[in-house]
């Protein structure tokens, strides 16, 4: 069973700045992609940034110039530095990893996820 430790979250000022850690373990052989996703009160889950095991990353138009993703390979982590935030960023965040076990078997898993509240 592959666990995902989210961490970083909380309550900051319109403009102010978080960021957010996410740590895998378990029995696990290779991450391929980390993403991050948010999901704000009454609205759906959406994705805001992901990161490939080679670096290729992406971002939600909303976030783009923002905020920043990058992951430690060697100690299975993934970081979102979160800057001028907006009110609008509020919401739980969680973390989702996919790859494979040492079994062989392949893993998607999620976070518990990490409420950010931003302050207009």
């Amino acid at each position: 069973q592959v666990q995902l430790v989210e961490s970083g979250g909380g309550l900051v000022q319109e403009g102010g700045s978080l960021r957010l850690s996410c740590t895998a373990s378990g029995r696990i052989f290779r991450i391929n992609t980390m993403n991050w996703y948010r999901q704000a009160p009454g609205k759906q889950r959406e994705l805001v940034a992901g990161i490939t095991r080679d670096g290729s990353i992406n971002y939600a138009d909303s976030v783009k110039d923002r905020f920043t993703i990058s992951r430690d390979n060697a100690k299975n982590t993934m970081y979102l530095q979160m800057n001028s935030l907006k009110f609008e960023d509020t919401g739980v965040y969680y973390c989702n990893v996919d790859g494979s076990r040492s079994s062989g078997s392949r893993f998607d898993s999620w976070g518990q996820g990490t409420q950010v509240t931003v302050s207009s």
